[in-house]
This record gives structure tokens, sequence and C-alpha cells, in this order.
């Protein structure tokens, strides 16, 4: 699971609570966004968020084509959004590229992203009117020859979680549903808990 940042959603408790209720309960990838503040404050981010990850194994990633920036703020990669334009080699950053459509998607994966996201999968809870939804079918169709990584965004809830990765996603990424969350920590729980494998059953005594 992925959650992506925005402070201004997050206002209950402030960002680097949230994210840290996130981390108590789960989330071990975390994307800064927050691309309007400026590089020094980024990079804060970045160091805050990694010494709530690092201990769990987790990885933080930044928005944005600035390896010079990620590289200097620790972080483990680059997600860029679907216009950004690739940025240089030499450096063994992660790199996501945010998608919407089957030719951004083949974009993505001919320069050679590690991952992408699409959406939006459902209606957004951060972005009403953004679409439209593709639902579990349009991603279903969209990821089926797509070799690389493809993460659910928008509208993701525990109740459609599941269904996401069902229908080809390899995680889901979530935003307003957890930076707005009375409880954030609860929120992510309840994602990670629905994406579980469910517990095989025991044989009844006269199958075995």
């Amino acid at each position: 699971m992925l959650v992506l940042t925005d402070r201004r959603q997050a206002r209950r408790y402030g960002l680097v609570a949230t994210v840290a209720a996130a981390v108590e309960g789960g989330a071990r990838v975390v994307l800064v966004r927050e691309k309007d503040l400026p590089a020094e404050k980024r990079v804060g981010l970045v160091q805050a968020f990694r010494a709530l990850l690092d201990p769990v194994d987790g990885a933080v990633l930044l928005a944005g084509p600035d390896v010079e920036l990620a590289l200097r703020s620790g972080a483990a990669g680059l997600h860029l959004a679907a216009a950004d334009p690739w940025p240089a080699r030499g450096h063994d950053l992660v790199i996501g590229r945010s998608c919407h459509t089957a030719a951004e998607l083949a974009d993505a994966t001919e320069a050679g992203a590690d991952y992408a996201t699409l959406s939006p999968v459902f209606p957004s809870l951060s972005k009403p009117g953004y679409g439209p939804a593709l639902g579990c079918e349009g991603l279903e169709t969209l990821v089926a020859d797509v070799p690389i990584p493809v993460v659910a965004l928008g509208g993701i809830t525990p109740a459609t979680a599941a269904a996401c990765v069902s229908a080809g996603a390899a995680g889901v990424a979530v935003m307003g549903t957890l930076m707005a969350a009375e409880h954030p920590g609860a929120a992510v729980a309840a994602l990670v808990t629905s994406l579980a494998p469910a517990p095989e059953r025991e044989a009844p005594v006269g199958n075995r």
C-alpha cells in the first residue's frame, strides 16, 4: 500500500503525526507530494518520514523529477506526474509514473518505470469530479498486458481494495481516505487487513 501525502487534508493532526499514525497502522511506503513547498521543507519531510519508516524497513518516495533533491533528501525514489520529464539516468532511485490511460501505461513501461499508479479507479475523495472512474473492469482491462507493477489509486477504501488486487493491481494507493481520517492509524490498519490473504480453513475431519 502506497500512502500519498496532502498536508491540507491532514490538518486535524498535522502531516507528520498523520503519517506516524499511518505507519503505526501498517503503512510502509509514503510518497511525499507537497510540491508547492520550498525544496528544503520537502527534504525535511522526507527525513522526518524516514525516521518513522527506516525502523520498519519502509521507504519514502518524492513526487517530481528532481533527482538531485531526491538523493539529497535520502528518498528511495521519485514519482513522476504523467507530464513530468523523465529524469537523468545514473542513479539507483526507484521511478514511478502516474498514469490514467493505456497509452500512458505503455509509455511508462517503455521509458523504464519501475511501477505506475493508475487512476481514478473509483470516484476520488480528494478530487471530486475527476474521472471518469475506471472501475474494477476498466482496471483489469488496462493492466492485463502491462509488465510493470500497477498500483490502483482513486477512491480506495477497505471495501474496494481487495477487488482492485483481484483485478490485477499490484497494490493500492490512498490519500484522502487516510489524510482526512478521524483515526488515521485505524484507517490504514483496516486497509492492510482487507488486503491480507484469508486464512486457510482446516478441512473437516471426514475429508482429511
